[in-house]
């Protein structure tokens, strides 16, 4: 199947590393031009070393930085813009789930936590949709299966997250009529390398293996292949129809949505 990104521009948000990365990784394989953008100038390197090959180097602009920054990012909108041209789609893979449990939540968690998991991603899509509305395109947001569902996750980022899909969804019906596309997957559990599902492993294997055997029907992980996967279909012209909608993908663990 031709997905039609061929030559497209996606700006790719927090793809150093995990889910960021292979969202990158996907739309190369499919033609695409893509930005590579990371806080870690190391990592960022590490990743460009590991995916450009000879066939696909020219498709590729790594901007190193931290992208909740006005000034950043307004830097890497020029940057991109200079280098191909356009910008035709934007991967807003940013955030943290790091926190405390627990409802006694200090204001500076609350700050913290918004500003990484909402503010950063809506900071970042205000700078994008000008080069957008120019020729129409997409925007697709990375969130959270925390945000549909009561999860034992920081109640700040949940909240943050939630926000973050209903910010996305009334977007999408603000930009439809200049052919921007607006969407969120929600990933569930996903194992990589790095991740904090590794680090729960290495402290408690067995409470992992209850969790999964427990709360996912599918008893398993899921992989950064398979959120890719969709990710690049979402940005693609076979996704035409497909704004204003999050998309779950967490082998059933959700019980509600």
């Amino acid at each position: 199947m031709d997905l039609g990104l061929s030559g497209k521009v996606c700006f790719v948000a927090g793809s150093s590393r995990g889910i960021g990365r292979a969202i990158a990784a996907a739309l190369l394989d499919e033609g695409a031009c893509v930005v590579l953008t990371g806080r870690d100038h190391e990592a960022l390197e590490l990743t460009l070393r590991d995916l450009a090959n000879a066939s696909n180097y020219e498709r590729i602009l790594p901007i190193a930085g931290d992208l909740s920054n006005a000034a950043v990012i307004a830097s890497a909108m020029d940057r991109t813009v200079a280098h191909f041209g356009r910008i035709d789609h934007l991967i807003a893979n940013l955030g943290t789930g790091a926190g405390k449990p627990g409802w006694d939540q200090p204001e500076e968690e609350w700050t913290r936590l918004f500003e990484a998991n909402f503010f950063a991603s809506v900071r970042l899509t205000q700078a994008v949709l000008p080069h957008l509305k120019e020729r129409g395109g997409s925007v697709l947001f990375i969130s959270s299966i925390v945000a549909v569902e009561a999860t034992p996750a920081p109640l700040p980022y949940s909240a943050a997250k939630a926000a973050l899909n209903n910010y996305a969804k009334n977007l999408s019906r603000m930009v439809a009529v200049d052919k921007v596309r607006v969407n969120t997957i929600a990933p569930g559990n996903i194992l990589f390398a790095g991740g904090s599902w590794e680090k729960r492993i290495a402290a408690n294997r067995e409470g992992v293996e209850e969790m999964l055997k427990t709360q996912v029907p599918q008893q398993r992980f899921g992989t950064l292949e398979e959120i890719a996967s969709l990710a690049v279909y979402l940005c693609s012209e076979q996704a035409g129809f497909a704004t204003g909608s999050c998309y779950v993908m967490d082998g059933g663990q959700t019980r509600v949505v």
